[in-house]
């Protein structure tokens, strides 16, 4: 493919991009035709070319499965003009830069957005590439040396409005503050005589960066917004997939502000910010998707810190095939979760999807004919189907407290969000033994340790021996987008290292991230569970004794059939859903015996 080159300062011509492709044989010469035809008596001055092709859905002649979409014709037309292609990572723009570069209006002008500002070089992004006045009345202006990029005319227009309307809000927001001393919980706050004034939680810029905010994280499929206030600067961070990603820096006083209105939303107490607190709020997606999120706040040495859990209710419908559950894994659990009565546990290190999994369980179990009950510390998600109680410790009602109210409600199955104490223990275990399915929640590293740390907690052997059913643990693990994975080749070192000592065919090919549009350029798209199902078979029942020995229960638990979750991890790998380098990252080293 040869580049065009031009010297004219004009726009992109929709007859003169037709005649490229058909040059390149991926349009015919019909539908050329016909679309200038049509472009005779249609206006479609001031459109971009690209713009107007996509919409024509058309598919590459020279390759019957290819479409000719915005994002293939944008890194098409790059190449053909001899020009870098950028796609535009919302997560990597350091918006407060960009926007500084010109206004909202001129950028709007010419459609061109500055993606990147480095010492004498500022990158912009357009999608006309012979177009060349800004270039030269900027470079005059700022100093610098302008590299122009290739990017998707939709997308400038798109992140062009979002970039500069946050931008607008938060230089709005400061400049209707002025600080004063103490106007913020500060271990080292700058005492600036002669300014005064504090920034209304309810003032409209305030209200246009939250609503941004959570836009923004529904639209990057986080599960956690991080509010770090620091001296001058404070953080705005997205766990996304697992992995904490810097997303925006707000001035530290419009930052509290931000928490304030948040807090307003979520029913907290506003003025109270010495002590940690707990809220929680539903909103809407503009699809009309309800959200919740779990608020909470605790202060630092520059303010709150605030962090919001973000739940969908909708992945709580999924089956146990789409939570990760191998046909194995399924037959257990399903044969646990059915029994009349007993203990079942779940265990992981927070964030490893033990929540999702527990409502996803009491969510298929919960039918008419069944009484679920909940006592939880916070409720996480409120569900129609159960009866939700939450520990309210300032009161005196604990997780012990709560499942002795619960089993007076007639209950079938009880969940308990967590096993901490002996007490919660024994009324748990009394539950159990009194005929009530008990699902709750324990901290471990694997699932055989669930054994030693109930023992550690106070519980005898003879009543886990009695009561347990089985125990669970999990973690989650980034999948693969399945838009840009490759075939890789496996290295012995790689996959010993994976399923060392136990033993495990290598699979002939495995699959490696590359990185998309679709994925943000990380090579990975959603998460999965990998699981340890630990079943309390008569060989192990008997080694519950008071000399319990770790190794023992662990050996007769593989004996058994149980998968370590580097194994479950394994088979993933080998199914092309994960790579070695996740499993590695989240499961635990096995344990020497």
């Amino acid at each position: 493919m040869s580049a065009v080159v031009d010297i004219k300062d004009r726009k992109l011509e929709l007859h003169e991009v037709l005649g490229w492709l058909e040059q390149d044989g991926m349009v015919s010469k019909d539908n050329a035709q016909m679309l200038r035809s049509i472009a005779v008596t249609k206006d479609y001055t001031g459109r971009n070319p690209l713009l107007v092709l996509a919409e024509r859905q058309w598919i590459d002649e020279r390759d019957q499965h290819t479409a000719l979409s915005l994002e293939f014709l944008t890194q098409w037309l790059a190449e053909k003009v001899d020009m870098p292609f950028f796609r535009i990572d919302p997560l990597k723009i350091e918006v407060r830069k960009v926007t500084g570069v010109m206004s909202y209006a001129y950028a709007a002008r010419f459609n061109i957005l500055p993606v990147k500002v480095e010492s004498g070089v500022i990158t912009v992004a357009t999608a006309e590439p012979f177009e060349k006045e800004w270039e030269n009345e900027l470079s005059r202006i700022n100093k610098s040396v302008f590299k122009r990029v290739i990017t998707s005319p939709e997308d400038i227009s798109r992140y062009l409005l979002e970039f500069y309307t946050i931008s607008k809000s938060v230089i709005g927001a400061e400049s209707n503050t002025q600080l004063g001393a103490g106007n913020l919980a500060n271990l080292e706050s700058m005492m600036e005589l002669g300014r005064a004034g504090k920034l209304d939680a309810n003032d409209q810029h305030v209200v246009n960066i939250v609503d941004w905010l959570l836009q923004y994280a529904f639209d990057q499929r986080a599960s956690d917004i991080h509010l770090e206030p620091r001296r001058e600067q404070g953080n705005v961070r997205f766990r996304i997939d697992g992995v904490l990603h810097q997303v925006y820096q707000i001035p530290t006083a419009v930052m509290a502000a931000v928490s304030s209105r948040i807090k307003i939303l979520g029913r907290m107490d506003v003025a109270e910010k010495r002590r940690p607190q707990d809220g929680r709020l539903k909103t809407r997606t503009p699809d009309g998707k309800e959200i919740e999120l779990r608020l909470s706040t605790m202060p630092t040495a520059f303010g709150e810190k605030m962090v919001m859990r973000i739940f969908d209710p909708e992945v709580l419908v999924r089956n146990y095939r789409e939570l990760g559950f191998g046909s194995a894994d399924s037959e257990n659990w399903n044969h646990m979760i059915n029994q009349p009565h007993g203990i079942i546990l779940v265990t992981g290190p927070t964030g490893s999807g033990k929540t999702t999994t527990l409502y996803s369980t009491l969510k298929q179990l919960a039918k008419p004919e069944v009484n679920v009950c909940t006592v939880e510390d916070p409720i996480e998600l409120i569900e129609p189907r159960f009866n939700q109680m939450q520990v309210q410790h300032n009161i005196g009602l604990d997780f012990s407290t709560g499942v002795r109210t619960l089993l007076r409600q007639d209950p079938d199955i009880i969940m308990i969000g967590e096993i901490r104490d002996m007490e919660t223990a024994d009324i748990a275990i009394q539950a159990a033994l009194t005929g009530h399915l008990v699902i709750s929640t324990l901290h471990t590293n694997d699932a055989p340790s669930a054994v030693t740390r109930l023992m550690e907690i106070g519980v005898p052997p003879y009543l886990i021996h009695s009561t347990v059913l089985g125990v669970m643990a999990q973690r989650l693990v980034r999948t693969l987008c399945p838009h840009c994975k490759q075939e890789a080749e496996i290295s012995d070192v790689a996959w010993e290292q994976l399923v060392k000592p136990w033993k495990s065919a290598k699979p002939k090919k495995i699959f490696e991230p590359v990185g998309c549009l679709e994925c943000r350029n990380t090579g990975y798209l959603g998460r999965i569970g990998i699981y340890e199902m630990f079943i309390f078979t008569p060989g192990v029942k008997k080694l519950v004794t008071e000399t319990s020995d770790i190794s023992a229960l662990r050996q007769q638990a593989l004996k058994d059939g149980m998968l370590p979750l580097r194994l479950s991890g394994a088979q993933k790998v080998a199914s092309g859903i994960t790579t070695i380098e996740e499993v590695l990252r989240v499961a635990p080293p096995p344990i020497a015996d």
